[in-house]
């Protein structure tokens, strides 16, 4: 290998190059509720006072605080997301975010769920989170089809980090085995052939 003058290799490999997108996502099996990163995404109502899931494990795990800002806020429609502090979990923000309701397909709600994780990435990158988890949006009660799910998430997530070097990592954190497996063939699907 070529040297430049006794100061290192030359070439690609001294180049300093961010990351792949690909390479800033990752799938684990875990409580969203326990992460320590800049900021866990809440899958939400549009009311943003808690209920059930992922929604009402976080606001159990936030403390109270987190329901009274949430209430300040107002609501967020389906598709967008708002920004609280973390409170009583590790995480300093949470990122609120409100999925679409499945309806067989036909109510657009593809381009709603993928807004869901660019609203959410838009936001973190406007408040310096540099570390984010995501959990699985809309595949509970609201019944998107974990597959499809998996691969929207997927897509517009690594999308997304190809322009924006902001963001060091995005964890999906999943809360079964079923739900992990989903999200890992999916980042699989959108890793680059070699």
């Amino acid at each position: 290998m070529s040297t430049n003058s006794g100061k290192g290799p030359i070439g690609p490999q001294s180049q300093s190059q961010p990351p792949r997108s690909c390479d800033r996502v990752s799938v684990v099996r875990g409580d969203i509720t326990e992460q320590h990163v800049d900021a866990i995404v809440n899958a939400a109502n549009t009311t943003l006072l808690g209920g059930g899931g992922v929604d009402g494990a976080i606001h159990r795990a936030a403390g109270p605080e987190l329901l009274a800002e949430c209430r300040a806020i107002g609501g967020c429609n389906t598709g967008d997301a708002v920004i609280t502090r973390g409170y009583q979990l590790p995480a300093k923000n949470v990122i609120h975010t409100v999925g679409p309701i499945w309806q067989g397909g036909g109510a657009g709600e593809a381009d709603l769920l993928a807004g869901c994780y660019r609203s959410s990435l838009i936001l973190a990158a406007k408040h310096g989170v540099r570390t984010l988890a995501f959990p699985s949006i809309s595949t509970g009660a609201y019944r998107y089809p974990l597959e499809q799910a998996s691969q929207i998430a997927m897509r517009t997530v690594t999308r997304h980090l190809e322009a924006d070097p902001s963001i060091d990592e995005v964890i999906f954190v999943c809360f079964n085995e079923r739900t992990r497996d989903a999200y890992q063939r999916a980042l699989d699907a959108e890793l680059p052939i070699r």
